[in-house]
């Protein structure tokens, strides 16, 4: 089992397959990709080394991302190997939901078993305004496919300053006969959008004491599940969950490392510098990957320095995928 210094294991790993994304979320995204190309991202035969010496070492849980990581073109293939991998127990992905209703079932039948879709509004003209397509009634569409094709569904939205309580209500009627989770993530500062994080960013205890008040009670954590604070409500099908990165505590459960695209090793979403493991991959070597992984875990921090302002590396969240 991967075990680092302040005694955290790590069960789940967050894979980037790409860092590219056709939407322009305003938080992530705004001006349009304009990274690497897709011949820099690892390659098949380097994803499945990865995957393999993760599961070697404990890992039961791989999330896929992105950017956005059914542009792809062997997205299928990688879903497929991912789950196919001894060890790996769950497979999650995070999408912007556009071609979900086209590919739901396949996605499910390759072994896909959770999808996370980003749904910041409700409202068709907010929604294009902050992702920059016109694709709401699409995404919902494709959600309906999921829970149809028996996905574990989880809807992610940003809280922003413009969160205004007509956007939580009309969330929390639609929670009322939706049977997804519905997580509401604090703005994370990046180094690209220092601005937008000044201007936008909103703490999500408030929100917490509110849903605490109207009666929504805890739920108990996974061993493999992310850093949501989930909580259910007996007059609800759906449930909600809160990600509040800067709130006390909030790296002591950390159970998750990040590879990007690349093929670096990230020990924190922001940490400074990513830790290239691309050589060892393209070799094939399972166990001196497995080697790597365990030599350089005792380098990972107790916590992010988010608080203080320090982004690490981390330009956009496309990077990888949050």
């Amino acid at each position: 089992m991967l075990e680092d210094s302040f005694g955290r294991q790590f069960h789940y790993l967050r894979l980037s397959v790409t860092e590219a994304c056709n939407f322009r979320c305003q938080y992530c995204l705004p001006d349009g990709y304009e990274g690497p190309t897709s011949d820099q991202f690892m390659t098949l035969s380097e994803i499945d080394t990865l995957l393999k010496a993760f599961a070697k070492l404990g890992t039961s849980k791989v999330r896929l991302t992105g950017g956005e990581p059914t542009l792809r073109r062997d997205f299928l293939e990688i879903l497929q190997l991912t789950s196919n991998t001894p060890g790996i127990e769950r497979v999650a992905m995070t999408t912007h939901g556009a071609r979900m209703e086209k590919f739901a079932h396949q996605w499910k039948e390759a072994g896909l078993d959770q999808v996370n879709v980003s749904i910041d509004s409700l409202d068709p003209r907010q929604f294009a305004a902050i992702t920059g397509q016109d694709k709401l009634k699409a995404v919902l569409r494709g959600l309906d496919a999921a829970i149809n094709a028996g996905l574990d569904v989880k809807v992610n939205s940003v809280l922003l300053n413009d969160f205004s309580d007509s956007r939580l209500h009309r969330f929390l009627a639609w929670l009322k006969d939706m049977p997804v989770t519905l997580r509401f993530i604090e703005l994370m500062e990046t180094g690209d959008l220092n601005q937008f994080f000044n201007k936008q960013h909103q703490s999500g205890t408030p929100l917490k004491s509110s849903l605490l008040d109207m009666g929504w009670q805890p739920l108990l954590r996974r061993k493999d599940a992310g850093p949501a604070q989930e909580f259910y409500h007996p007059d609800y099908a759906g449930k909600i969950g809160l990600i509040m990165p800067y709130s006390k505590d909030f790296c002591k459960t950390c159970n998750r490392l990040r590879v990007s695209a690349p093929g670096r090793l990230h020990l924190c979403l922001f940490s400074e510098n990513g830790i290239d493991m691309r050589h060892l991959l393209a070799t094939g070597n399972v166990d001196e990957v497995v080697a790597f992984l365990q030599e350089v875990l005792g380098q990972k921090h107790e916590t992010h320095y988010l608080h203080e302002g320090k982004t690490g590396a981390t330009k956009h969240l496309a990077m990888l995928g949050g």
